[in-house]
């Protein structure tokens, strides 16, 4: 059985209250040994790592998502006392949202920026939600990394991880070139997805993590069903393919990467 990691998965979502448990025996029998469940507001924080402390292979992410519906001060102060559970391995689900834009831009980045602040006064790397804010992001993410190295943290060179990666080429290589990681998610399984897989060609694999950010993004074969951790296989395949390597060293590869970024 092939061992693998789930980095950015929603169990906590509605979509899995009918059969969450039959959803993580699937996973455990597909060979997920752990699965990263990241909060997207106050109250999916909180679900997030109550799934982490009834399932050994559950870990837990919290923070405000940039859609997040009335984000303030008060939720950032509980975010705060959230994140000293000892399976919350990440602030995330946290970043810019353009496409969306639920929320006016500056409020994003102000949350945005008070989060990175707090990543790095606890030590713990970020998962950035990133959807056509390619420049603020970059320029945020490039400010707090080098208050990191001037702070000698030790998120030098484990920073975090640019979810679900859908940009370009030359924005891949600047963010791992501040030590980033690049999380590759269902995509890269579609028949269309000629870009992501040219971009996964040409990326390191010692930056590479794999993710199906579940219950969305579902990979083929199951594109337009419910996507699941389980799934992440797909996407491990897809990879190995791509690099011509077989799906064993692929996962090892990136099961290596999300231990050095999660610390777990």
């Amino acid at each position: 059985m092939i061992a693998l990691i789930d980095t950015h998965c929603h169990l906590d979502f509605e979509a899995f209250d009918v059969d969450r448990i039959n959803v993580l025996e699937r996973a455990r029998q597909i060979g997920v040994q752990k699965i990263l469940n990241p909060g997207i507001d106050l109250a999916s924080s909180q679900d997030a790592i109550r799934l982490a402390e009834t399932n050994e292979i559950v870990f837990a992410a919290v923070g405000l998502h940039p859609n997040s519906p009335n984000i303030d001060e008060y939720k950032l102060e509980q975010i705060k006392k959230l994140s000293e559970h000892p399976k919350v391995v990440a602030i995330g689900e946290i970043g810019l949202d353009y496409y969306r834009e639920y929320n006016d831009r500056n409020l994003q980045k102000n949350i945005f920026y008070q989060q990175l602040k707090l990543a790095a006064e606890l030590k713990l790397p970020v998962i950035v939600h990133n959807r056509q804010a390619d420049e603020d992001i970059e320029d945020i993410l490039q400010e707090w990394c080098e208050q990191l190295t001037n702070m000698n943290s030790p998120l030098v060179g484990r920073p975090g991880v640019l979810h679900s990666f859908s940009s370009g080429y030359n924005f891949a290589q600047r963010m791992i070139q501040r030590d980033f990681f690049i999380g590759i998610s269902g995509p890269i399984t579609f028949k269309n997805a000629v870009d992501i897989r040219q971009l996964v060609e040409s990326l390191d694999l010692g930056k590479i993590l794999i993710e199906t950010d579940a219950p969305f993004l579902t990979p083929y074969p199951y594109r337009g069903k419910r996507n699941e951790p389980g799934h992440v296989i797909y996407i491990a395949k897809k990879i190995a393919e791509i690099h011509k390597l077989n799906v064993e060293e692929i996962a090892s590869i990136t099961n290596r990467n999300a231990g050095i970024l999660f610390n777990w």
